[in-house]
């Protein structure tokens, strides 16, 4: 018995751990529904590759701490957020749930780089745009293609030409 107090004081200390070590940059906005919930989304979706903080350099995987939110910049490349196969074939079939999980991402991780004014996404815009998957086969051409726009639309840094700060072209 007192082992199994033990094992569970430490895994709820752990949990406690994980929790501390997921700090947003930006602020959430208000349209997450349960922002825990979004943020421990994200953490089991997505931070096995992104990294937990939104960062997996060197991994050949887009960096998204301070940098996703440029994708908000023209209504095209927001749509390409959720059209990406991992958010629109997710397991999280609630669409408002994902919406939660997409504006932590964002807003979240992306902090500083979500352009002024970029509204939140929505339940019915996810719904409406994850019908429209793109194929693991395009995603390098149309991520190539959003940061082009973001780069001379938005003022995106050019840097964002490379998946991750530091990456050598």
């Amino acid at each position: 018995m007192r082992r199994l107090l033990t094992g569970s004081l430490l895994l709820l200390g752990l949990v406690g751990i994980g929790r501390a070590a997921l700090p947003p940059m930006g602020p959430l906005p208000d349209a997450i529904s349960d922002p825990e919930l979004a943020r421990s989304d994200y953490a089991e979706h997505c931070g096995g590759c992104h990294g937990i903080q939104g960062s997996a350099a060197p991994a050949q995987l887009p960096e998204l701490r301070g940098r996703v939110g440029w994708f908000l910049c023209t209504p095209q490349s927001r749509a390409y957020l959720i059209r990406l196969p991992n958010i629109a074939h997710s397991r999280i079939s609630d669409n408002q749930q994902l919406a939660d999980l997409v504006n932590f991402m964002v807003f979240g991780l992306g902090g500083p780089s979500v352009p002024a004014g970029a509204k939140p996404f929505t339940a019915d815009e996810v719904a409406r745009e994850r019908k429209f998957a793109l194929s693991s086969a395009s995603l390098k051409a149309e991520r190539a293609r959003y940061v082009e726009v973001a780069i001379k639309q938005c003022g995106a840094p050019s840097a964002m030409r490379l998946l991750y700060p530091g990456q050598k072209p």
